[in-house]
């Protein structure tokens, strides 16, 4: 019988679903073509390989929210411009090598925006990667004390959608406003950011102490930047915690 060393041969070469339909033929299939059996066995196999990969592209991404864009409440008291997000939802500015701007106050839906942005770079195989930007000043902090700065920042360029979270929190002190030049250096015209923001960007010189450097990073981030600008009249966290009331009252 040829299908042990062809079972073997497929392993080896990690065609793992071909291996196993080879072993456990699928009975409904007999009356088709060689040639269909073939190509449903190289569909089933494309698809969990595509699986895989968006599953190991999500774990590296560690995104802060579990998210969707197709999930986005466009509610009349919510301020989203949907033609952008339909836009953005296809990850061509991700190979226009574009920016995403993201601000509005607290509870907007910022950070969901955003993670789902990361969300859909994964499912179309970008490489994405979210941070908060204190967490991310810490982690570059560390790895100068580690000796690995350099190997830490070239790690940042290569991510193909970066998610930089919580800009603006405090005022930063010139070694973190050159970190942040550094990252915005790397990733301009090679790359695409997501930054989100409780304060409008035409406010963001007045994080940096040093105007030189504020209008290098404005100039590397802003001008090649799709502005998402949010407003709404109630947070969505308190939204998503009555909605949660909401389904415990039904069930309860």
């Amino acid at each position: 019988m040829l299908n042990n060393p062809t079972v073997e041969k497929l392993r080896e070469m990690k065609l793992k679903v071909m291996a196993q339909m080879l072993i456990n033929p699928d009975s409904s299939l007999e009356a088709l073509s060689f040639d269909e059996r073939l190509g449903i066995m190289v569909e089933k196999e494309w698809i969990s390989k595509k699986n895989s990969r968006i599953k190991r592209l999500l774990g590296i991404a560690s995104l802060g929210l579990n998210a969707c864009l197709e999930d986005i409440n466009y509610t009349a008291d919510r301020t989203i411009d949907k033609k952008t997000i339909q836009t953005l939802s296809t990850c061509l500015f991700i190979e226009q090598k574009l920016n995403v701007v993201i601000t509005g106050k607290t509870g907007c839906g910022k950070t969901y925006i955003a993670c789902a942005l990361g969300n859909a770079a994964c499912r179309k195989g970008y490489s994405s990667k979210y941070y908060r930007i204190p967490e991310l000043l810490l982690e570059i902090q560390a790895a100068k004390n580690e000796n690995k700065y350099s190997r830490f920042m070239s790690s940042l360029q290569n991510i193909k959608l970066l998610i930089l979270d919580d800009l603006g929190l405090k005022s930063y002190t010139l070694e973190e406003s050159r970190d942040i030049l550094e990252i915005a250096e790397g990733r301009y015209n090679r790359t695409s950011t997501v930054l989100a923001s409780q304060i409008a960007h035409t406010k963001w010189y007045e994080l940096f102490p040093d105007p030189t450097i504020a209008d290098a990073i404005m100039d590397r981030i802003i001008h090649n930047s799709y502005i998402l600008a949010l407003d709404s009249k109630k947070s969505m966290r308190e939204v998503m915690a009555e909605k949660i009331i909401q389904n415990l009252e039904k069930n309860g």
